[in-house]
């Protein structure tokens, strides 16, 4: 049981990188469930410098307090399911509007996501379906002004091509706080075209 918690980074807002032992990307996972893989003795191998110093009791022979150093990039022993492997992200608001970075995809203006829309290019009454590859952010304004007409009927050009993400797309998009050493990783695990447009 965890008497006290120290840290050398920000101990709520990070989260460590889960790998299986073959280095497949898994997902995101807290500091308490990195903490269970290396009492478990389940970590395989780390990448990275340690990002938390997480204090456990105190032993009474030596009177010395436990520490476990968690780096940012864990793999645990075992290999993941083949059905666990690059897995569709989820189509959330929340992840269309990171994808998009927020952006309105008709009228190019940045705005906060409570003022962002989901909006079907083909809209659902034509046969569009609610999928990535349909779906762009838009302010409330240029939603209500396309209607149910497509872009080209609404004389409303796209500003991008919706495109789906990759599972380490999503894991970028959906992390405001990755470390410089899981960043490296996930980079490196991208398609070269974007790599090319993250740098």
């Amino acid at each position: 049981m965890l008497a006290a918690v120290g840290s050398e980074g920000d101990i709520h807002s990070t989260r460590v990188l889960s790998l299986d032992a073959t280095g497949r990307i898994l997902d995101w996972i807290s500091w308490q469930d990195a903490v269970c893989l290396y009492v478990r003795e389940a970590v395989a191998w780390t990448l990275g410098d340690p990002c938390l110093t997480i204090h456990g009791g105190w032993n009474r022979e030596t009177d010395q307090q436990s520490q476990i150093h968690l780096h940012p990039i864990v793999a645990s022993r075992g290999q993941a399911r083949a059905q666990a492997i690059d897995p569709s992200p989820a189509l959330t608001n929340a992840a269309l509007f990171a994808r998009d970075s927020y952006l309105c995809l008709y009228c190019g203006e940045h705005f906060p996501r409570s003022h962002l829309t989901r909006d079907h290019v083909m809209p659902l009454s034509k046969g569009g379906r609610d999928i990535w590859q349909n779906v762009v952010s838009a302010c409330l304004h240029c939603n209500v002004r396309k209607g149910s007409r497509t872009p080209q009927q609404a004389h409303m050009p796209l500003l991008a091509v919706p495109f789906r993400p990759s599972w380490v797309e999503h894991l970028i998009l959906s992390n405001r706080n990755i470390l410089a050493d899981q960043m490296e990783f996930l980079r490196n695990h991208l398609p070269r075209k974007r790599r090319r447009q993250l740098q």
